[in-house]
């Protein structure tokens, strides 16, 4: 009965661009989290990609405590000590360095905004008018970030949306076919990861870098979710040996408060200029102070090797299951997509929940896992046992 009430009251007061939700939670703590019913959940999805220290953490929770009881906003007329502080983070850690420079948001569809205008001040005098993205894509669902977003299911209820955007399949040889002088801004994510997590192909991510430098193009990678150390490195292209002229950052780089930032690097730091961008509430004390949290956390518990070694052994947990539906594993780190050889992943998914574990259905024959970089030994044992229990269901 009183899941019943609340999913009235849902339906009754929020709009409806969203599902029913799953279920009815109120708190977590680290891995976990409860329902208002008092079933305990391990998470695996960490909002998708979102809570890196998980649920409660004594780190954000004394940041932002600490911080409220000072300053929690002053607008974009004013600088705070947290927000100089995390944008010189953010060069550091970007590799971006002193040339680098730092705009922030609230969300990472508003990051890629951010990185759509960059991309249309890189215009050479009007020469360069094409903004190239991949097919299968997600970068956002406001109206720049879905131009960018390569999924006509989402874009064609909304056209026309903004010009100058092509979709080419994510292929070396479609690359060096539509790179020229005339292009812009290339733009991908270094892992597809609302396609499923799904692998750009060997020697894609180098040779757009050599494209793009050669005909003066931005190269422009969405890490909103692959970044702030969920791949095993604190972005993916490090993994490369590349330098992007822009990142987009979001999700895990607060722990769960709403913040995003677009680094820039070298000559692209120079395109935006007074006025041509802004953001009442992006970058404020209280969001900057919980994300100096995560990011001093991270270095001082060696998350970054946790999600090397977790991911290695998740992997190792998923492949040694001895079901029919589990045809591949992809990703890197603790972004982890299961390929299903069956289109079951929403049963999955709903299996796994009524075990008592989250993960994701990212489409119909794709699992996402994404948690906590804090996972631990423990975890993944539940894991094992709750993920194969789902699987058996679903056979």
């Amino acid at each position: 009965m009183e899941d019943q009430k609340w999913v009235s009251r849902f339906g009754e007061a929020m709009m409806g661009s969203h599902a029913t939700p799953l279920a009815m939670l109120e708190r977590g703590e680290g891995c976990h989290v409860w329902g208002v019913d008092g079933k305990r959940y391990l998470d695996f999805l960490a909002g998708i990609a979102v809570n890196s220290l998980g649920h409660a953490h004594p780190a954000i929770v004394d940041a932002v405590t600490s911080q409220i009881s000072t300053l929690a906003h002053v607008s974009n007329y004013f600088a705070t000590p947290p927000q100089l502080e995390l944008a010189e983070k953010l060069r550091r850690i970007t590799g971006a360095g002193a040339a680098g420079r730092v705009y922030f948001g609230n969300s990472g569809a508003e990051a890629m905004e951010a990185a759509f205008k960059l991309a249309r001040l890189n215009n050479d005098g009007g020469r360069r008018t094409r903004i190239i993205a991949l097919t299968n894509s997600f970068h956002g669902r406001t109206m720049g970030a879905l131009s960018l977003t390569g999924k006509a299911a989402i874009r064609d209820p909304f056209v026309p949306l903004l010009s100058g955007v092509e979709h080419i399949e994510a292929t070396v040889e479609a690359l060096e076919a539509t790179i020229d002088d005339t292009v812009a801004a290339v733009v991908f994510e270094p892992i597809k990861g609302e396609a499923g997590v799904v692998d750009l192909p060997e020697g894609f991510v180098v040779r757009a870098r050599e494209l793009t430098q050669e005909h003066g193009a931005l190269l422009i990678l969405d890490e909103i979710q692959t970044g702030v150390g969920r791949t095993g490195t604190w972005f993916t292209y490090q993994q490369f040996g590349i330098t992007p002229d822009a990142v987009a950052i979001a999700k895990g780089i607060a722990g769960g408060l709403p913040l995003s930032a677009l680094v820039t690097f070298g000559g692209a730091s120079d395109l935006f200029h007074r006025g041509s961008h802004g953001s009442t509430f992006g970058g404020n004390p209280l969001v900057t102070a919980a994300a100096n949290a995560v990011i001093a956390e991270i270095e001082r518990a060696d998350l970054i090797d946790n999600a090397v070694l977790r991911g290695n052994q998740l992997r190792e947990i998923i492949t040694s299951m001895e079901s029919p539906l589990v045809a591949e594993v992809r990703g890197r780190g603790l972004l982890i997509g299961v390929g299903l050889t069956e289109p079951v992943a929403g049963r999955v998914a709903a299996a796994a929940l009524e075990a008592g574990l989250i993960v994701n259905a990212a489409n119909e024959s794709s699992i996402r896992i994404a948690p906590p970089l804090i996972v631990g030994e423990q975890e993944l044992t539940e894991f094992e046992a709750l993920f194969q229990k789902a699987l058996e269901a679903v056979v």
